[in-house]
């Protein structure tokens, strides 16, 4: 690029820092990514922002394809140039964008880690009669029982489970709250922790699980337990709070088959969010497949 386009972009680094408040990892980031756009302009003797034309985004795309850029790359790149475009345009740089037709490739949806029954039994069954892990045991069968997020399970006040009607009033992302059922095995752990609660909380704390000083259980502390259970149970794997939840999902799909009501339990506002869990199912129902169906089997030669 020419010495006018450079000032251009030192201009529009500048905009972000102090006019949008980017983070400096952030602006560094858009920073490389325009460099990069910059040197290949070079390489096709293209030496000013404004002579990009659609073609040319294009075959800046391909290339970072042959490349071998990973698709999530690519976005964060082309987004990158997207933007700044913008600001081209808006500043009179440029009379249009050449990179607002262009799509990057989709990133592949990764499956989220789930334990099988075996797993999550062998996980929740921790014994002891100590107040910790008493509260422990209660927070992994809550957990499992009813899908929910770390950041729901410590938000939780005594004032939200009823026991007896086996059911939690849980306040999830945007502050919507839902009820979710909770199991028996979960309800048993629950009313064992609940005798033993006093021995930790603060008098007047209304959370439901409370640390040693006897206030509310943080996230962080909640993710360290989880993974101290996890190795003492015996299971090679980092097993994180999530992944209860993903596994409670995946069983209740596998047993029924109903996705509009996996939706309400986890609290998805799109259905779309729930449909990874049918991968996982299909997954399981190809393992089954391949044992059973006697034209999936291979002959032995």
């Amino acid at each position: 690029m020419d010495k006018l386009a450079n000032q251009q972009l030192d201009q529009y680094i500048d905009y972000l820092r102090h006019e949008k408040r980017v983070s400096p990892r952030t602006s560094a980031a858009y920073q490389r990514d325009l460099e990069r756009l910059a040197d290949y302009c070079a390489d096709q003797r293209v030496h000013q922002w404004s002579a990009i034309d659609n073609l040319l985004a294009r075959r800046w795309l391909g290339n970072l394809h042959q490349k071998g850029l990973s698709g999530s790359s690519i976005q964060r790149m082309l987004s990158s140039a997207r933007s700044y475009f913008r600001w081209l345009v808006r500043e009179h740089h440029a009379t249009g964008n050449p990179f607002d037709a262009l799509k990057a490739p989709r990133k592949p949806r990764k499956l989220p880690d789930t334990l099988d029954i075996d797993a999550v039994q062998q996980l929740v069954s921790i014994e002891g009669d100590d107040v910790l892990t008493i509260r422990d045991r209660a927070i992994l069968e809550l957990f499992y029982s009813s899908g929910l997020r770390l950041s729901e399970l410590t938000g939780l006040d005594i004032t939200d489970i009823d026991i007896h009607a086996g059911e939690a009033r849980v306040t999830g992302k945007g502050s919507k709250t839902r009820i979710v059922p909770v199991g028996q095995a979960a309800r048993s752990a629950i009313q064992r922790w609940l005798a033993s609660r006093p021995q930790l909380a603060n008098l007047n704390e209304l959370a439901m699980f409370v640390s040693r000083r006897g206030t509310r259980l943080g996230v962080r502390s909640v993710e360290k337990r989880l993974k101290h259970w996890a190795a003492r149970q015996g299971l090679d794997r980092n097993v994180h709070p999530h992944m209860l939840r993903h596994s409670f999902a995946s069983h209740i799909l596998e047993s029924s088959g109903d996705l509009r009501a996996i939706q309400e339990l986890l609290g998805h506002k799109n259905i779309s969010t729930t449909q990874i869990y049918t991968h996982l199912d299909f997954q399981h129902l190809a393992k089954v497949y391949d044992k059973a169906h006697p034209r999936a089997k291979r002959k032995r030669d």
